[in-house]
């Protein structure tokens, strides 16, 4: 855990692994992925493959420092050091806000599940009670959470796991039982081929599907709350590879295979439902409602924990109030909890008082927050490299591939996404982009005055806890 900052080591091993594997399994892969097909055809497999390799390399270069340095605040407190104060307390504030706003859009999409199958209950009360049972989870001990998380991501792997060997089985003609007429892998190529729309579809699939990736860095925060926090960084980053290549890669995969990526039914009933249906799978609609409500859950649960350890390392850094950085018996920075809820509880608020206006736009703002953390990652470990080098050497437990060549490649290519988004009009990306860039704009300017404003008083006696920070 981060040395001398009250956080406990709360979360075992088998929590840590299977946050990492379930981190980057979100609900956005199940509701999201019909729309990618419908743009793409099978191409979106390279879409996903495209952004796939992209969080590896990411995630590569956030387990090196991370390793290095575990700690609650991660990428925010590597930016820190290797770029200035100004760029942890930018990406830290924005990273917190796009996961507060995720509170609200999960807690929404839970509560409309919830309330298919108890109606007597409103959403927003169903909205209410989701956020009030995770807060409460959260308060208790950061063991809770894991406990919560574990079963949750469990239940996720074991679903998508099975959904992959029994779509494959039926692709291969080897599943008792089961007619699947349309299952074949000429499926990728028979219906106006691999690219019906043409290669440009890809980098549209791309900005489709980037977004269901977010998540995958939430076991580098963990990690500084378990009991082996440089094995548990190591340990995810080496698995990152294959957990894309099976749950995402693998399951679109199958999907395209067991139907052609024109069938109606993609679109109608969402692309799981209609591969479930297609096999015969009787209440195939539901059984995927309660594995989507668990990726809410699960979703819910991880972005609050996250918001909250970013709050309390941005308070212990003092790039927040004083109060988020402290911790009750247990370990739990109640304070910063409290503060990340409340706001989406709020967002929840407008999300039912002012969907199109408001919600739409807290949604709108935080989501390209996704490729700025990527890019401050890739920036950082530029930087940090050299400083790890030099101070610590036998930390460099992890390394990035080719560096810095791959890191530069990396951070051209989250930029050409960025670039590529303010000519999409269809898909809103433009919008998106441009909102994004007014909040990080207003978040920058906050920092630089916050920098001018302290580089005038008179310099403390002692060192504040943001110079403290060092390798190891």
């Amino acid at each position: 855990m981060t040395p001398g900052s009250g956080l406990q080591a709360g979360l075992k091993n088998r929590h840590l692994s299977m946050i990492a594997i379930g981190g980057v399994i979100g609900a956005g892969l199940f509701v999201g992925s019909s729309t990618g097909i419908a743009t793409a055809g099978p191409g979106i497999l390279l879409s996903y493959a495209l952004v796939g390799t992209l969080v590896v390399l990411v995630m590569r270069m956030l387990g090196e420092m991370s390793a290095a340095n575990p700690t609650s605040g991660s990428f925010s407190a590597h930016a820190d050091r290797a770029l200035g104060r100004w760029a942890g307390f930018s990406i830290g504030w924005l990273y917190w806000f796009f996961w507060v706003v995720v509170l609200a859009v999960e807690a929404t999409a839970g509560a409309k599940i919830l309330e298919g199958w108890v109606p007597a209950v409103p959403q927003w009360g169903w909205a209410l009670i989701v956020m009030i049972v995770l807060t409460a989870t959260n308060l208790v001990s950061v063991g809770s959470y894991g406990e919560f998380e574990f079963w949750f991501a469990g239940i996720k792997v074991v679903a998508i796991g099975a959904f992959v060997v029994i779509g494959l089985l039926a692709v291969f003609g080897v599943l008792p039982g089961v007619d699947a007429d349309k299952a074949s892998f000429g499926n990728l190529t028979s219906h106006g081929g691999f690219l019906p729309h043409g290669p440009g579809a890809i980098l549209t699939g791309v900005l489709l599907v980037v977004f269901s990736f977010m998540g995958s860095e939430i076991a580098t925060l963990a990690a500084g709350e378990s009991e082996n926090p440089q094995q548990a960084v190591t340990k995810s980053t080496n698995s990152i590879i294959w957990r894309i290549g099976v749950f995402y890669l693998g399951s679109i995969l199958v999907v395209v295979s067991l139907l052609p990526w024109d069938d109606a039914s993609i679109a109608k009933d969402g692309s799981y439902v209609a591969a479930l249906n297609s096999l015969g799978i009787a209440h195939a609609g539901e059984i995927m409602n309660v594995i989507v409500l668990t990726s809410v859950l699960s979703c819910l649960n991880s972005g609050l924990y996250t918001a909250s350890r970013m709050a309390f390392s941005l308070g212990e850094r003092g790039d927040a109030p004083k109060a988020f950085a402290r911790v009750n018996s247990r370990g739990v920075p109640r304070t910063a909890i409290l503060a990340s809820v409340v706001f989406g509880f709020v967002a929840v608020f407008f999300n039912y008082l002012s969907p199109d206006t408001i919600f739409l736009f807290l949604v709108n703002s935080s989501g390209a927050v996704a490729l700025f953390v990527w890019l401050v990652i890739c920036f950082s470990q530029l930087r940090m490299r050299k400083i790890i080098q030099r101070e610590a050497p036998e930390k460099l437990v992890v390394k990035m591939w080719l560096y810095p060549y791959l890191t530069w490649a990396t951070a051209a290519l989250i930029v050409g996404v960025l670039v590529y988004m303010l000519f999409d009009t269809e898909h809103d990306g433009r919008q998106t982009v441009l909102l994004s860039l007014l909040v990080a704009a207003i978040v920058l300017v906050i920092a630089a005055v916050r920098q001018r404003l302290a580089a005038a008083r008179p310099a403390p006696a002692a060192e504040s806890p943001a110079d403290k920070v060092t390798i190891g």
